[in-house]
Protein backbone atom coordinates (compact mmCIF):
# COMPACT_ATOMS: atom_id res chain seq x y z
CA UNK A 1 0.00 0.00 0.00
CA UNK A 2 1.45 3.35 -1.15
CA UNK A 3 1.49 6.32 1.49
CA UNK A 4 -1.70 7.81 -0.36
CA UNK A 5 -3.82 4.92 -0.55
CA UNK A 6 -2.89 4.51 3.22
CA UNK A 7 -3.67 8.15 3.70
CA UNK A 8 -7.10 7.70 1.63
CA UNK A 9 -7.61 4.59 3.53
CA UNK A 10 -7.49 6.49 6.94
CA UNK A 11 -9.37 9.69 6.00
CA UNK A 12 -12.15 7.97 4.63
CA UNK A 13 -12.36 6.14 8.31
CA UNK A 14 -11.85 8.78 10.44
CA UNK A 15 -14.74 10.76 8.41
CA UNK A 16 -17.24 7.32 8.55
CA UNK A 17 -16.03 6.28 12.61
CA UNK A 18 -14.52 9.50 14.11
CA UNK A 19 -16.10 12.06 13.08
CA UNK A 20 -13.20 14.08 10.81
CA UNK A 21 -14.73 17.45 9.53
CA UNK A 22 -15.64 17.76 5.68
CA UNK A 23 -13.71 20.27 5.25
CA UNK A 24 -10.46 19.07 6.47
CA UNK A 25 -11.46 15.50 4.79
CA UNK A 26 -11.99 17.62 1.38
CA UNK A 27 -8.52 19.18 1.77
CA UNK A 28 -6.91 15.78 2.54
CA UNK A 29 -8.67 13.92 -0.75
CA UNK A 30 -7.31 17.49 -2.76
CA UNK A 31 -3.40 16.55 -1.80
CA UNK A 32 -4.39 12.59 -2.84
CA UNK A 33 -5.13 13.92 -6.24
CA UNK A 34 -2.14 15.72 -6.65
CA UNK A 35 -0.16 13.07 -5.62
CA UNK A 36 2.25 13.98 -8.83
CA UNK A 37 2.93 17.41 -6.63
CA UNK A 38 4.63 15.48 -3.68
CA UNK A 39 6.12 13.14 -4.40
CA UNK A 40 9.63 14.11 -2.37
CA UNK A 41 7.30 14.30 0.53
CA UNK A 42 6.49 11.06 1.07
CA UNK A 43 7.40 11.14 4.42
CA UNK A 44 5.03 14.22 5.38
CA UNK A 45 2.17 12.04 3.38
CA UNK A 46 3.14 9.44 6.22
CA UNK A 47 3.10 11.43 8.90
CA UNK A 48 -0.18 12.95 7.77
CA UNK A 49 -1.82 9.44 7.38
CA UNK A 50 -0.38 8.65 10.77
CA UNK A 51 -2.21 12.38 12.59
CA UNK A 52 -5.75 11.16 10.73
CA UNK A 53 -5.41 7.69 11.90
CA UNK A 54 -5.45 9.05 15.21
CA UNK A 55 -7.56 11.75 15.02
CA UNK A 56 -9.76 12.33 18.02
CA UNK A 57 -12.57 15.02 17.59
CA UNK A 58 -12.15 15.49 21.51
CA UNK A 59 -8.29 15.12 20.68
CA UNK A 60 -5.77 15.85 23.30
CA UNK A 61 -8.54 15.85 26.52
CA UNK A 62 -8.05 12.18 27.50
CA UNK A 63 -5.76 11.10 30.25
CA UNK A 64 -2.39 10.75 28.13
CA UNK A 65 -3.57 13.48 25.41
CA UNK A 66 -2.49 10.96 22.84
CA UNK A 67 -5.68 11.97 20.14
CA UNK A 68 -5.21 14.34 17.26
CA UNK A 69 -7.26 16.70 17.23
CA UNK A 70 -8.24 19.71 14.48
CA UNK A 71 -5.68 22.15 14.92
CA UNK A 72 -2.85 20.23 14.81
CA UNK A 73 -4.58 18.31 11.54
CA UNK A 74 -5.25 21.60 10.18
CA UNK A 75 -1.69 22.88 10.44
CA UNK A 76 -0.17 19.61 8.91
CA UNK A 77 -2.43 19.68 6.14
CA UNK A 78 -1.91 23.78 5.74
CA UNK A 79 2.57 23.17 5.40
CA UNK A 80 1.90 20.57 2.69
CA UNK A 81 -0.91 22.79 0.72
CA UNK A 82 1.97 25.06 0.65
CA UNK A 83 3.21 23.36 -2.51
CA UNK A 84 -0.02 23.21 -4.41
CA UNK A 85 0.31 27.06 -4.18
CA UNK A 86 3.30 27.00 -5.28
Amino acid sequence: MTAFEKLRSVTVTAQNEQELPDFLAERIFRIIENRDRFHAREAEIDDLAEKVANYDTYGQTGYLGMGVNNVILEKTVNRLEEVLRC
